[in-house]
């Protein structure tokens, strides 16, 4: 792919773009492109955030350029470090738009932000240099292309995705049916059939909650170091979003990008051609620790965790300081229902937590198990209800999440054990479904 060459998902967000232009009055339009320059220049500006934008500005009048800028600093909220791009580029777009070339993105890459697949607003460059065999971790970025290999196993993700629709974890819902022997007394429908029918023949009608698949949240590691199993879990991250519908998934490496809305097309071919130029820290380096925290920091992202089975894919091979990758896999189990670790590295039957980041979370998550193949990842998606039969790791207590006396525990961390059996063979590093 050369650097001119305009790519699929390009035109698809300049087609839609276009399509959201041509609803709005003429007045409108200007406001609705300076969101989108936005988010070209990479910043996280959702819809919802450009519908208050153009509703501030209808609220305000407005009758000054000032009221323009702080209806978009107030709705479109900037990230604090990077106020002075925002205004370089407000001042270049309303005041003087030939100026937009000279405009450059303040943040150096390793403060990146995060991205998501089909915003298409990256060309990445091939990397002279990545991690070849896959075997080491490096914290140095390598942007790159990715192209994937043909699909070998799709009848067992095709049974996954049947299976799932009875075995997925499962939650209580608000809502409430009908039932037999329910827990509260549908008063309003006892009493119609006591109108209707005899009422010395008629059974009180009880309810009870709903039961609604639980939320998946799917954390997929594409370091050079995890250049092997990528493909196999992008396919196996298709097939689960396909097969449930609260499926959110990310990768990272040296960056985070949001992977939910190419995965959530039917085809697969479809969705990976989009995702490839989309993510460009392909084979680049490791920093677990910092991609986790930055996922924690985007309010809209981190509640994809909230009351989720979160599922990080990786080899825990953190080139960055350990203690912040504890921290931040405490906080994501603090929100989250259970948290499971699949790392390759456990096929092997010796394998033994030797990092010091993987020693620094095996009292945090919840399962650290096998993440080798698509059958593997199939048969753990498969078990994963009876993760809840288990109490939560001991080890997720204590996430900075503010004062923990002014919190409301959490019902089912009441009570828990280590995650892990206290055995000395090297079966103790893995607990089993």
């Amino acid at each position: 792919m050369t650097t001119g060459s305009p790519r699929h998902a390009e035109v698809r967000a300049h087609r839609a773009s276009l399509e959201a232009r041509t609803i709005l009055p003429a007045g409108a339009r200007l406001f609705h492109d300076f969101t989108v320059l936005l988010r070209a220049h990479g910043f996280a500006t959702a819809t919802d955030q450009t519908i208050a934008f153009l509703d501030g500005i209808r609220r305000l009048g407005p009758r000054m350029m000032d009221d323009v800028y702080w209806a978009a600093r107030a709705t479109l909220a900037p990230p604090p470090g990077r106020i002075e791009e925002f205004d370089a580029l407000f001042n270049a777009f309303f005041h003087d738009a030939a100026d937009l070339g000279i405009v450059s993105e303040s943040l150096p890459e390793e403060n990146a932000p995060a991205r998501e697949s089909g915003a298409a607003d990256l060309q990445p460059a091939i990397a002279e240099k990545v991690n070849e065999t896959g075997e080491a971790a490096s914290t140095a970025e390598a942007l790159a292309a990715r192209t994937f290999a043909p699909m070998t196993d799709d009848a067992r993700l095709a049974l996954m995705r049947r299976r799932l629709a009875v075995c997925a974890p499962r939650r209580r819902g608000y809502r409430r049916t009908p039932f037999r022997r329910g827990d509260r007394l549908d008063l309003r429908r006892s009493l119609s059939a006591m109108v209707h029918h005899d009422p010395a023949a008629i059974r009180p009608a009880w309810t009870r909650r709903r039961d609604r698949p639980r939320r998946v949240l799917l954390l997929i590691d594409i370091s050079g170091s995890m250049k092997r199993e990528t493909d196999d879990y992008l396919r196996f991250a298709h097939a689960l979003t396909q097969a449930l519908p609260a499926v959110e998934t990310f990768s990272f490496g040296t960056r985070l990008t949001r992977l939910t809305p190419s995965l959530r097309h039917k085809d697969l071919d479809r969705a990976l051609a989009e995702i490839a130029p989309s993510v460009a820290d392909w084979q680049g380096g490791t920093r677990i620790g910092e991609s986790l925290a930055r996922f924690l920091a985007i309010p809209r992202f981190a509640r994809a965790s909230r009351g989720a089975l979160v599922v990080v894919l990786s080899d825990g091979l953190e080139r960055g300081g350990p203690d912040e990758m504890a921290r931040a896999v405490r906080r994501l189990a603090a929100r989250s229902w259970r948290l499971a670790w699949l790392t390759p590295l456990a096929a092997d039957p010796d394998f033994r937590p030797e990092t010091a980041a993987l020693k620094a979370i095996l009292g945090i998550v919840d399962h650290l198990g096998v993440g080798a193949g698509i059958g593997v990842l199939c048969d753990f998606m498969e078990g994963s209800a009876r993760l809840g039969a288990a109490p939560p790791a001991t080890g997720r207590r204590g996430g900075q999440h503010g004062n923990a006396d002014h919190r409301r525990a959490s019902s089912h961390l009441a009570a828990g054990r280590p995650a892990l059996a206290d055995r000395t063979d090297g079966a103790a590093d893995l607990r089993a479904l």
